[in-house]
């Protein structure tokens, strides 16, 4: 996958054509159905903004007519625009919904052609690729393994391939990871079945361009090999059915470069992951339908969960590095959106499968992971925006840089309009009323409130919000479905609660995302850290670390209101309330014992936890056996462990020359420093080299050894359990792992 340049902006562009040197355009294949559904939907957002902006005008004093307003006015009618194409977005999803049928949706074919059972062609080949980066080994091979173990049962297990491709960096983490996919491995080849997937492992030392590379590495290495690819993120788990399905989808629709599946979060039991995943599984399926509705085949890719067509994904998707300085330069970060861009300028089209069942995820498990990952994506779109003006591009895929550049540049957006307004109530309290404007008035002018335009305006607002809320839980039980949500009492109980809670953290996301912002227009780059995907606790301190600044600027904002004298403005206390509480809210939010006792009594329960599927059952019983101890030390000194870290490796011959020496030159510097002066990166040079690990660990009880791998080993010995000891012959028989090269 060799990247082409990017092509420079509008104005250099220009200035190329002018002397002769534009280069070859890129011409995009264009089919554009049902135009009119864009056209309606730029409509209603310009006309809603248009409305919204015009009656902001008549409730202020000054009509617009001076800077402060006419501020405000232009950061109002901006964010209502932007707020109103999510309303109408989830107006049109619930259409969609209601009417139970959609003639354009790409998963009608397996309601004709492959209801019968019609045969896929055994050719068509399928990797399962699952990029990990220090992520939590139970939950990715838990998931992993139910997702293999669901395939089996379908009949088409023989299409597909599984490769674990590891960017991981932490020693420890490493050695979990092989010793896990080689127990995996073995288990799957005894239980058996045939035909089976095959299963790969491959850590990869050069790890550049994040995820993006890793994906782009295994489609150099084994691309060809394959008609299609599954991408996953280390948390995703999907049925055999569904995997079947995309599989049948591609085959059915030979235009189609990639297939957006719509994944269910669920998997956390903190309250915090409990109200989101209440909140995607209650209004999710609106907006999936809504984007849907208007995108059709030049829909979003999201970076996992879906099925990619290899050989144009090859051809056309390799991504360049941004040119320029500056953290918005380098590699691109949410790589998802550009390739889907790129697939699409191709002529391949891009579409979400919004009704295809059996593909999950899990979210956050609390808010500091939440903004963790934020930080990540916002940095990602602020620097796609910079591709707006690509060549060749489709509009909506233009349409989808400009939203996800919205989706976090609204937050500096609203604080500034909610800033201005507070500047314009200190302005008017400061300001002497006028109650005669003209010479020889006889009569005063009092000032006046048109409190009928202010509660238009407040419920025109609210309706934009909330709207496609009420709308979904109106689809919910109309369509039958309160019932999945412990009944109609319980589902509104849990809508009232995610209302209540994601408005008080509201603001705090704002004030972070703003953060975000300017931290990437300055320069600030992001580190790129796996999210957290095990049940985790925030701390007090590090609640107050991550919010004490926001809790002072709110008091500040507060004392500065009442100083001026204004009347205070009620309708900031939900804002003003949410920082205040922020801390507590992380701490709370991050707690299981709340999230569990909301499960107990069946409130913000979702229809994946009434009646849990078999995938998801699987998947969270092997994460929970999942062994735990293992790391370099281990590795070292258990030789069950051992054994099962050097069985992921690939079968090569001893190092020879200097490479040798260097080996047996790192060994003798573990063995007689200790472990505690053999740094990562040695560390994952020994858990990569099966004979300089043996070698080391045959020598550890020698005479030269350092004491302290003495005093380790009896830690070793009195720890293991009595289910360490060796497997039976018949796991020992099992056949050789299948590892892809490791370099």
């Amino acid at each position: 996958m060799t990247p082409d340049p990017w092509a420079p902006g509008l104005a250099r562009r220009a200035l190329r054509r002018l002397f002769g040197r534009a280069g070859r355009p890129v011409r995009l294949q264009r089919r554009e159905p049902l135009r009119w559904r864009r056209l309606l939907l730029l409509l209603f957002i310009v006309a809603g903004a248009w409305l919204g902006t015009d009656t902001m005008t008549q409730v202020l004093p000054q009509h617009g007519g001076t800077w402060l307003e006419q501020a405000i006015l232009a950061l109002f009618g901006l964010l209502f625009a932007w707020i109103s194409a999510g309303f109408w977005t989830g107006v049109m999803g619930a259409w969609v919904l209601l009417r139970g049928r959609d003639r354009h949706a790409v998963t009608n074919v397996l309601k004709s052609a492959y209801k019968d059972g019609k045969p896929v062609d055994p050719h068509a080949r399928t990797a399962v690729v699952m990029p990990i980066c220090n992520e939590h080994v139970p939950t990715v091979f838990g998931g992993l393994r139910a997702t293999y173990e669901s395939l089996l049962a379908t009949g088409l297990a023989d299409r597909f391939d599984f490769f674990v491709l590891s960017d991981t960096s932490q020693a420890d983490l490493r050695a979990a990871e092989q010793a896990a996919f080689s127990e995996l491995h073995a288990d799957l080849a005894r239980d058996g079945a045939s035909p089976r997937p095959g299963l790969h492992y491959r850590w990869r030392q050069h790890r550049v361009k994040r995820k993006a590379g890793n994906v782009s590495d295994f489609c150099r290495r084994w691309g060809s090999n394959y008609r299609y690819m599954v991408v996953l993120d280390a948390d995703s788990v999907m049925t055999g059915d569904c995997l079947g399905g995309l599989l049948r989808l591609m085959e059915a629709h030979p235009d189609a470069g990639i297939i957006q599946t719509a994944p269910r979060a669920c998997g956390h039991l903190t309250l915090h992951a409990r109200v989101m995943q209440f909140g995607a599984r209650v209004y999710g399926p609106l907006f999936t339908a809504g984007m849907h509705f208007w995108q059709l085949g030049e829909s979003h890719y999201w970076g996992h969960n879906a099925i990619i067509r290899v050989a144009p994904f090859i051809a056309n998707c390799a991504l360049a590095p941004m040119p320029g300085r500056g953290a918005l330069s380098g590699a691109i970060m949410s790589h998802d959106f550009v390739e889907a861009a790129l697939m699409r300028r191709a002529g391949w089209k891009v579409w979400i499968a919004y009704d295809l069942p059996g593909s999950y995820e899990q979210v956050p498990p609390n808010l500091i992971s939440e903004l963790q990952r934020d930080r990540r994506w916002c940095h990602g779109n602020l620097q796609n925006s910079r591709l707006m003006t690509q060549p060749g591009l489709h509009p909506v895929h233009r349409s989808v840089f400009f939203t996800g550049l919205l989706a976090y540049l609204s937050a500096p957006l609203w604080l500034g309009f909610l800033l201005l307004s507070t500047l314009l109530l200190a302005d008017l309290a400061a300001e002497i009323p006028r109650y005669f404007l003209t010479p020889y008035q006889l009569f005063p002018l009092w000032p006046t409130a048109n409190f009928k335009l202010m509660l238009t305006l407040f419920s025109m607002t609210m309706a934009l919000l909330v709207g496609p809320k009420l709308i979904a839980l109106a689809v919910i039980v109309l369509g039958g479905q309160a019932r999945e949500y412990g009944g109609v009492a319980r589902l509104l109980f849990g809508a009232t609660l995610e209302f209540v809670y994601n408005t008080l953290l509201a603001p705090v996301r704002m004030l972070f995302h703003s953060q975000f912002v300017l931290a990437a227009l300055c320069g600030w780059r992001s580190g790129w850290t796996s999210p957290q995907r095990d049940d985790g606790s925030t701390r007090w301190r590090e609640a107050v670390r991550r919010h004490g600044v926001h809790v002072v600027l709110t008091v500040v904002w507060i004392v500065a209101i009442v100083e001026t004298g204004a009347t205070f403005p009620w309708w900031l206390t939900p804002i003003f309330a949410g920082l205040l509480l922020a801390a507590p809210l992380s701490v709370w939010g991050s707690r299981t014992s709340t999230g569990e006792r909301l499960l107990h009594v069946g409130v913000l329960q979702i229809p994946e936890e009434r009646q849990e599927p078999a995938v998801l059952r699987r998947a969270r019983r092997y994460a929970k056996r999942a062994r735990t101890g293992v790391d370099f030390v281990n590795a070292v000194l258990d030789a069950r462990m051992r054994d099962e870290v050097m069985r992921a490796l690939p079968a090569r011959a001893p190092a020879h020359g200097l490479k040798a020496r260097a080996r047996a030159a790192l060994v003798q510097h573990a063995l007689q420093s200790g472990p505690a002066a053999v740094t990562p990166r040695q560390r994952m040079c020994l858990l990569g080299d099966r004979h300089a690990l043996s070698s080391l660990a045959a020598a550890v009880n020698g005479p030269s050894a350092h004491a302290q791998w003495a005093e380790l080993a009896r830690d070793v010995v009195v720890a293991s359990p009595p289910s360490a000891a060796p497997r039976t012959a018949g796991h020992a028989a099992a056949p050789a792992l299948e590892v892809a090269a490791a370099r």
